[in-house]
């Protein structure tokens, strides 16, 4: 019985708490009118320490022994990062654009790799797509210079300056919503159990049918 019992924490409910968090960090970015490093390292610091946290509990509540590293550097990778843009004296373009994107490109590589290690897992495809997309995260950021500025204007509505930093949150909140769309499908997506994954039967289910055909 505790053996086939269901768990009361399990990788579905980790998919789903991240998922929320990449909803809410998405939905803070799309709707403020400020993309300045100030308000995006605020919503990344708020974003990472709750994912963080959720990825270190999980490394305990859902993981076996012997396969929980991936989980405690995603999650250690990933509160760290977060402490260090909840400081708000430190926040800066710059320390916008290195700590996303050195967080996007170890916390991407540790997921794409351990997804492929285990690829015969249950949830390893989902691990493998997060990772490139965090990887993508870091890579795209990369190509968005930090003084990049361009002044237009429109019509009866004034002038405008759409600067680096503003396209980097952008960018981060697009990847945001990213995630929370595809973890929370891959969340609520009915579980198959090994039987059905499988098509398993058990041995002696045939024995009556077998037998009685001879009988006959």
């Amino acid at each position: 019985m505790s053996e086939t019992a269901p768990r009361a924490f399990e990788a579905r409910h980790v998919q789903l708490a991240r998922a929320l968090f990449a909803a809410l960090a998405a939905v803070m970015i799309t709707f403020s009118p400020d993309h300045s490093a100030s308000v995006g390292l605020a919503v990344f610091s708020g974003f990472a320490i709750a994912t963080g946290i959720v990825l270190l509990l999980s490394a305990w509540l859902v993981q076996p022994a012997g396969r929980r590293g991936p989980a405690i550097l995603l999650g250690v990778f990933t509160l760290v990062a977060g402490m260090v843009g909840g400081f708000p004296a430190l926040r800066s373009t710059t320390l916008f654009f290195v700590l996303v994107i050195a967080w996007a490109l170890l916390t991407g590589i540790v997921e794409l790799v351990a997804g492929i290690v285990r690829r015969r897992e249950p949830n390893a495809r989902d691990a493998v797509l997060i990772g490139a997309l965090t990887i993508a995260l870091g890579v795209a950021l990369l190509f968005v210079s930090p003084g990049y500025a361009l002044h237009y204007a429109i019509a009866e509505a004034g002038e405008f300056t759409l600067t680096g930093i503003s396209i980097a949150v952008g960018v981060f909140g697009g990847y945001a919503a990213i995630i929370a769309v595809f973890l929370g499908i891959a969340g609520f997506s009915p579980r198959r159990t090994a039987e059905g994954a499988h098509g398993a039967v058990p041995a002696d289910a045939s024995e009556p049918a077998r037998s009685s055909g001879g009988a006959a």
